[in-house]
Order: structure tokens, then C-alpha cells, then sequence
């Protein structure tokens, strides 16, 4: 019948696997789907930022919409999106926000900061100076 009994053991472990490992795999495609959605729609996102903020870009106050990173974990995961705002050149170099957290007092208090940052390796994190964050997309995860 069966030639290689293994692989049909195989099969139905993974089968068995798939329910408990669905809602991690449903948060990896929506933080993955974050970062796609935001190289594709950042510049409307960055609009409706600026009508929001009656902002208009200059040469030195320019704005762009970038993927807020975790920070902390073996490898990044886009959580949201973040307007910066700063000089063009400087705006220009950012990649991503990434964002550090931190409990205090026990579990009382949970802080976060937001760093401009010019690649998408929170393992390395390069700051961009002059440039700050002015504005954060909440996406339901």
C-alpha cells in the first residue's frame, strides 16, 4: 500500500499543527501586510497626515510616512505606520520609526519611544537626526 509510512506521519502532524499555529501566522501576514501597505500607500497616508496637521512640505519641513518596527525581537516586525517630519535631506534618509518599550514601576507603566531611523534593521539602529515623529497609524492586528 503505503511504500513510505513517514511521510503520512509527517502529514498528519502538520495537519494537527495548523489550528494552534494560525493566529501566529495570521499576525505575521497582517505585520508583513503593514510594511507592503505602506510602501504602496504611504504618500496618500502622508497626505491626509498633512491635511490633518494643515501642513504643507518645504524644503525644510518635509514629511513621509514610514513603518513603525518593534524593537527588541531576533527580527522586525512592522506594527504600524508613522508620519516624520524634519528637513527634506534629512527625511529623506528615513526608513522606518522604530519603537523601543519599556515597563516601569513593575507593570504600572508602560513607556514608548519612536526613533528615526535610516534602514530597517532595528538590530542596528541609526538614528536620523532633526528629523521627529508627528503623527502614528493604529492598525487593528
Amino acid at each position: 500500500m503505503l511504500k513510505n509510512p513517514r511521510v503520512l506521519i509527517a502529514a498528519a502532524v502538520l495537519l494537527a499543527l495548523v489550528p494552534l499555529a494560525a493566529s501566529q501566522f495570521r499576525q505575521i501576514l497582517k505585520a508583513a501586510g503593514v510594511g507592503v501597505a505602506v510602501q504602496q500607500f504611504g504618500p496618500q497616508i502622508n497626505r491626509e497626515f498633512n491635511k490633518l496637521l494643515n501642513h504643507t512640505d518645504t524644503p525644510q519641513s518635509s514629511t513621509k510616512v514610514v513603518p513603525i518596527l518593534t524593537v527588541g525581537v531576533s527580527t522586525s516586525a512592522a506594527i504600524g505606520a508613522a508620519q516624520v517630519m524634519g528637513p527634506k535631506a534629512q527625511v529623506d534618509k528615513v526608513q522606518a520609526v522604530a519603537q523601543p518599550s519599556a515597563e516601569l514601576f513593575g507593570r504600572e507603566f508602560r513607556i514608548r519611544g519612536f526613533i528615526p531611523i535610516s534602514s530597517k534593521d532595528v538590530r542596528n539602529i541609526q538614528r536620523v537626526e532633526n528629523v521627529a515623529v508627528t503623527g502614528v497609524v493604529d492598525l487593528k492586528l
